[in-house]
């Protein structure tokens, strides 16, 4: 396997990439760049949605909002005022595997924005009145999403394609869930859940590596929880056995939304790559791939049209979105459900394939050019074991994957006869 000059120095392999473990359970990546003055802090643990309960949904992504408003050592407006001081920032959410953090300073202020990452971590206040304050915007957020055809297409597709399995649910919660959570159930959740087990930082920037481990052992070292939960085991997911519509209605709205799909690969599913750049022929690549070119562009009927692969730990979703007119909502599904007909008997073909190739190796260093990128690049790595190494063999891998084994890929899991149809709109 060969590994072209002009991308190794530029990617992050184990040569310059630092990767340890605290005896309290914290891995700590780091990777120098002495060419920024700043650092950018990211990482993750184990608290998710998944250990909400239904009638509490949204109390993962509550506690996480709540830890960067006030901490036993400072109130929200002297975290604020610690940030600005130095031009910092830092802030938390949470998905559905995990509660993640994200932060950046230059490189002198690091030993502060850790130790404001530490205080919300381990000692958050819960403090009632900002409490009501989250609450009130969490609220303000999903009536706005009630009204979203895009939001509510997405949301419906969810609970169509992984019914019954907690992916079918919003991280977010519903209004009655987040009207229900009290300070208790904040101060409960974080309790069991936030700790030093599965958590991963990765550190990017000015600094030497041994020292990012220091600064975060510092802060972090002495740091536990012995009522931290296993990750909660995904039940077994059943693909579509037939197609299902559902409409949401939303009046007054001028415009449908549409999300058409089925299932995904997972992220270590040997199908992952090839599914990528077979979607990236289908609604990616140009002006949007094949469904842009003949739903939009040649037809005029979307106002946008594309395909996404989402992917992660348990099962992902493929899926086409639209924008239409109400008036044409039935002749862009009928178009999209064609596309899908023919690259599942046809795939895609060798040209379509080697543009999709070039435009995978071509933006990756692109992707890692800042420290962010890197950062995020540090973490992907871990959630998934890929291996230090495992950018400076992507280009290769992707060149690996032949037209044959795309096609493999789109057969298994996109069926015109299985489809989860979604319809937001007047």
């Amino acid at each position: 396997m060969t590994i072209r000059k002009s991308t190794q120095h530029s990617l992050p392999g184990p040569e310059d990439t630092h990767r340890f473990q605290t005896t309290n359970g914290i891995t700590v990546l780091s990777r120098s760049n002495f060419n920024s003055p700043s650092i950018i802090i990211s990482g993750y643990l184990p608290a998710g949605s998944l250990f909400d309960h239904d009638e509490l949904l949204g109390v993962a992504d509550f506690t996480a909002m709540m830890l960067t408003r006030g901490s036993q050592s400072r109130d929200f407006q002297g975290i604020h005022n610690a940030l600005e001081s130095c031009g910092a920032n830092l802030g938390m959410s949470a998905g559905a595997h995990t509660a993640s953090f994200n932060g950046r300073c230059l490189a002198e202020d690091l030993p502060l924005l850790l130790d404001l990452l530490s205080e919300s971590l381990r000692q958050p206040s819960f403090d009632p009145k900002q409490m009501e304050k989250l609450r009130t915007q969490f609220l303000t957020g999903l009536s706005i999403r009630a009204q979203d055809t895009t939001e509510m297409a997405s949301m419906t597709f969810d609970k169509i394609l992984f019914a019954g399995h907690p992916y079918s649910r919003p991280e977010d919660g519903y209004p009655e869930t987040i009207q229900a959570i009290t300070r208790k159930n904040l101060k409960d959740f974080h309790r069991r859940h936030y700790g030093p087990k599965g958590m991963v930082i990765s550190v990017v920037g000015a600094i030497k590596p041994e020292e990012a481990v220091t600064q975060v052992q510092r802060v972090l070292g002495d740091w536990e929880n012995s009522s931290q939960p296993e990750n909660p085991v995904l039940p077994v997911f059943h693909p579509m056995k037939k197609s299902k519509t559902q409409k949401v209605r939303i009046p007054g709205k001028s415009q449908s939304d549409i999300v058409i799909g089925s299932s995904g690969p997972k992220r270590l599913d040997p199908e992952y790559l090839p599914a990528s750049l077979g979607n990236s022929v289908l609604g990616q690549f140009g002006m949007m791939g094949r469904i842009g070119d003949v739903v939009r562009e040649k037809s005029g009927l979307a106002y946008y049209a594309y395909s996404s692969l989402n992917v992660g730990i348990g099962p992902g979703s493929w899926e086409i979105s639209a924008g239409v007119n109400p008036t044409n909502v039935r002749k862009a599904i009928d178009l999209i459900k064609t596309e899908i007909t023919r690259i599942v008997a046809n795939g895609v073909s060798s040209e379509e394939l080697a543009d999709s190739q070039a435009n995978f190796i071509g933006r990756l260093p692109l992707s890692l050019e800042s420290n962010a990128g890197v950062a995020s690049a540090l973490l992907n790595i871990e959630r998934f074991d890929l291996g230090l190494d495992y950018y400076l063999r992507y280009p290769d891998l992707v060149r690996e994957v032949k037209p044959e084994a795309v096609l493999k890929a789109i057969q298994k899991y996109l069926d015109p006869d299985k489809l989860a149809i979604a319809i937001a709109g007047p």
